[in-house]
């Protein structure tokens, strides 16, 4: 048999699975593992590669151990991971301070100081801006990209600075740490926003090096997402119980991977993920960008495909902080005496599968409650750091289930929002390919097939459907599928949901108003948190 270890790396944790690609992608077996992400005072989030590590380590030694594979089987290591992380790395490919999550937004002033000044558009200096879309056909708009994490280090911490070797994303991070190479995949490079995307060129661009002052040699060598890295190193393979030598594939961002493991892989097709964060992504041929939603055809990991994509910073993370914070006390968690204390993934099912069923309770609308779901910025299809959540017409009556169900009820209408900008320059899909730990709940993939008005579909493996896209890397090359875009027959449906048409109207309305809270709070938000 021939097997494949994927490491699907997230904000709050690594699930690594093992799947066999003989025939199929089938699932052989996980092991979850969380570690912390720091939120900082001064708009910083950071996470500890030690910890990191330790999750690798765990969760690699028990799915060997509870599956019983033999190291001498797996015949490629792959990752899907988080993106637009900072890892600075030193000759050694130690890291040099702890890296900056995706989610970190300390770069404000550094990003006005270097792009925005003089005529604007969009927030960047007009000729930065059309320089940058020549070659990215995007361009860096939003304080959490990594071209600023990078910069505010270069000013802010000039003597770790200058002992920088490499310039690593997150997963790339791990390959170097398993393998000794410094690379980056052409998704990663991507979103850098120093990778020149267009036909025949495929490297990072040494013009807006110059523009951005990011110094060149600091950017490692670019390979394919299903290309080998280099062999499991010796002394890495003795740590985590592992084969020395066994291949270490570039494999993907989550961007990138997820529509592929949910089998969205054709022309059109579109995926909808609601995890930690949340996005709508559609498949295109040719690289489109709506600069004002702030939303691009990015890089992927099928030759000339790109995925349009539109993200929202929390999706998953507010039904968490709503979990936390409201429902605890308020539903009496405690008395249905489930073990929620043995992991955060055994608890955030158990719990979800409990709040959904009294969601389940609430009629469409929330009884007029509106839940704005920025509670770290909001990145489309408007950037805004200073952005917030909030419960909006709040009343003597309203309870408690009211604001939970409004929680979910606003993570669908920014969905929605984001498909209809998506709608502006291409079509999305009649029918939305639903994945992550979201689509697990009947109640929210109904609520988002009555509130889009499309159709949903979601899939057996939704919340593995990263590492799926991770294995399926290795299996193209091994040739064990003919190419990426036969994922669509190899993953399996689980459910399909229809709208219903009589929850439309109340839906709207307060689809209409949601649109409108932003807008009319902008300047709200800047006072009390810019």
């Amino acid at each position: 048999m021939n097997y494949v270890l994927s490491y699907d790396v997230g904000t709050t944790g690594v699930k690594s699975c093992l799947f066999s690609i003989d025939g199929e992608i089938r699932l052989i077996g996980g092991e979850y593992c969380t570690y912390g992400l720091y939120i900082l005072d001064n708009g910083g989030a950071e996470q500890d590669d030690k910890e990191w590590w330790n999750a690798i380590i765990r969760t690699t030694k028990g799915l060997i151990s509870k599956t019983g594979v033999s190291p001498d089987e797996i015949v490629g290591i792959s990752f899907c991971s988080q993106m637009q992380g900072l890892v600075l790395v030193d000759r050694d490919g130690k890291p040099l301070r702890r890296p900056m999550s995706y989610m970190d937004q300390r770069a404000g002033e550094v990003m006005r100081q270097t792009e925005q000044f003089g005529l604007c558009v969009a927030g960047v200096n007009w000729r930065m801006l059309l320089k940058s879309m020549i070659v990215t056909h995007a361009a860096s708009t939003s304080v959490k990209d990594p071209l600023w994490k990078y910069k505010w280090v270069q000013k802010n911490e000039p003597g770790l600075f200058s002992k920088v070797y490499k310039w690593l994303d997150v997963k790339e991070y791990f390959i170097c740490r398993m393998t000794g190479e410094c690379i980056m995949t052409p998704d990663s490079a991507y979103s850098t926003f120093l990778y020149d995307s267009r036909k025949g060129k495929n490297c990072w661009s040494k013009k807006l090096c110059r523009m951005y002052g990011v110094e060149y040699e600091h950017l490692p060598r670019i390979i394919g997402c299903d290309e080998v890295a280099g062999g499991l190193l010796p002394e890495v393979a003795r740590e985590l119980g592992l084969k020395a030598g066994t291949p270490v594939y570039g494999g993907g961002g989550d961007a990138t991977l997820i529509g592929i493991g949910a089998g969205a892989t054709k022309l059109g097709d579109t995926h909808v993920y609601w995890g930690t964060s949340g996005w709508v992504g559609t498949v295109i041929d040719r690289q489109l960008v709506d600069i004002n939603a702030m939303i691009a055809g990015i890089v992927g990991a099928q030759d000339d495909l790109y995925n349009y994509f539109a993200e929202m910073e929390t999706a998953g993370k507010c039904f968490e902080w709503v979990k936390d914070h409201m429902v605890m006390d308020e539903i009496n968690i405690y008395l249905q005496k489930k073990d929620v204390t043995d992991s955060v993934e055994k608890e955030y099912t158990s719990l979800y599968d409990y709040m959904s069923k009294v969601v389940a309770q609430v009629p469409a609308g929330s009884n007029g409650v509106i839940f704005t779901p920025w509670l770290h910025g909001n990145r489309c299809p408007f950037e805004d750091p200073a952005a917030a959540g909030m419960f909006f017409n709040i009343r003597l009556e309203t309870g408690k289930r009211d604001m939970l169900r409004a929680v979910l009820e606003g993570i669908c209408f920014h969905l929605r929002w984001m498909l209809e900008c998506q709608d502006n320059k291409t079509k999305t899909s009649d029918t939305l390919r639903f994945v992550g730990g979201g689509a697990l709940s009947e109640v929210t993939c109904q609520m988002l097939a009555d509130i889009t008005g499309k159709t949903v579909e979601t899939v057996k493996l939704s919340k593995d459907v990263g590492a799926v896209g991770a294995a399926l890397l290795v299996a193209e090359d091994l040739k064990k599928i003919p190419d990426l875009g036969y994922a669509n027959e190899l993953v399996s449906l689980d459910r399909t949901y229809f709208p219903d048409s009589t929850s439309k109207e109340v839906y709207d309305t307060n689809y209409e108003v949601f649109r409108k809270l932003y807008e009319s709070n902008k300047k709200n938000f800047r006072k009390l948190n810019g």
